[in-house]
């Protein structure tokens, strides 16, 4: 399943398959394991509201749901660059149905959860963040899927990119 990404030193330096954009993802997401900032206490509450809380908690399994379907359905085809693999498949059942980039979707549900779970502002500037990052990534991957998917057109036309109606996030032509 791993074979065939087209990880390379070269493409770490150059951005040949779009390796800075899977650094940028990469570093937004680890940062997430940074102590939330500013705490409950600079916001005048001694501990954040449990409703919050909880709320963002199933927002983030939430997002852990649709990466495990994500990945599934992609199967081979599975790669953390934008460039997409040689030989790939579409795919456009299960999560994909709902979305084009259902993995993108779930990274940035999960964000959303920990912003809400510990009412980070530091945790949300990665998640806008990461909204830019994911949003440029998922647009040089649709230029790659459309060269080797002569039908990714008409996908790509009915089907919200990552979260529906949300600039940025959903383009169709």
């Amino acid at each position: 399943m791993f074979s065939g990404w087209g990880l390379s030193w070269g493409g770490w330096l150059d951005n040949r398959r779009g390796e800075w954009w899977l650094l940028a993802q990469l570093v937004m997401i680890t940062a997430h394991l940074l102590p939330p900032w500013p705490t409950a206490a600079a916001w005048g509450l001694e501990i954040w509201p449990r409703p919050l809380f909880i709320v963002g908690v199933l927002l983030l399994l939430s997002g852990l749901v649709v990466a495990a379907q994500a990945f599934a359905a992609l199967g081979s085809s599975l790669s953390p660059l934008p460039a997409a693999k040689q030989g790939n498949r579409l795919i456009c059942q299960g999560p994909y149905q709902r979305c084009r980039h259902p993995m993108y979707q779930a990274v940035l549900l999960c964000s959303l959860g920990v912003v809400l779970a510990f009412g980070s502002l530091l945790h949300l500037l990665l998640l806008l963040g990461l909204v830019v990052v994911l949003g440029g990534k998922a647009r040089r991957e649709e230029r790659s899927l459309l060269q080797l998917h002569p039908d990714y057109a008409t996908y790509r036309s009915t089907t919200p990119a990552i979260a529906p109606g949300l600039p940025w996030l959903d383009w169709r032509d």
